[in-house]
C-alpha cells in the first residue's frame, strides 16, 4: 500500500515539475524591451546612465535614464506619477 502512495506522489511531483518548466520556457520566449522612466530607486536593470554602473543603481524613483526589461509593447502603457514609460531614455 505504501509503495502505491509513494509511486503516486513521485508521479505527481514529476508532472508538476514538467508543467512548471514548460511555463518558464514560454516566459523566456517572450520578446522583451527596455522601458525607461518606470523603475523605482534601486530597482532598475543594468546600465542606468551616467553615474550608475549596473542593476539597482538608480538614485531616484522614475529616473529617466534608468530602465527595466518589460514585455515588448507594454512600456508605454506603464503609468507613473511622472507620466508613462518610454522605450528611449528621458532627460
Amino acid at each position: 500500500m505504501i509503495r502505491k502512495h509513494t509511486a503516486f506522489a513521485a508521479t505527481l511531483a514529476l508532472s508538476l515539475v514538467s508543467l512548471a518548466s514548460v511555463a518558464h520556457a514560454d516566459d523566456a520566449k517572450k520578446p522583451m524591451e527596455k522601458c525607461y522612466g518606470v523603475a523605482k530607486a534601486g530597482q532598475n536593470d543594468c546600465a542606468a546612465g551616467p553615474g550608475t554602473s549596473c542593476a539597482a543603481t538608480a538614485k531616484k524613483d522614475y529616473q529617466g535614464n534608468a530602465w527595466v526589461l518589460v514585455e515588448k509593447g507594454t512600456c508605454t502603457r506603464i503609468k507613473t506619477p511622472k507620466g508613462h514609460g518610454t522605450p528611449e531614455p528621458q532627460a
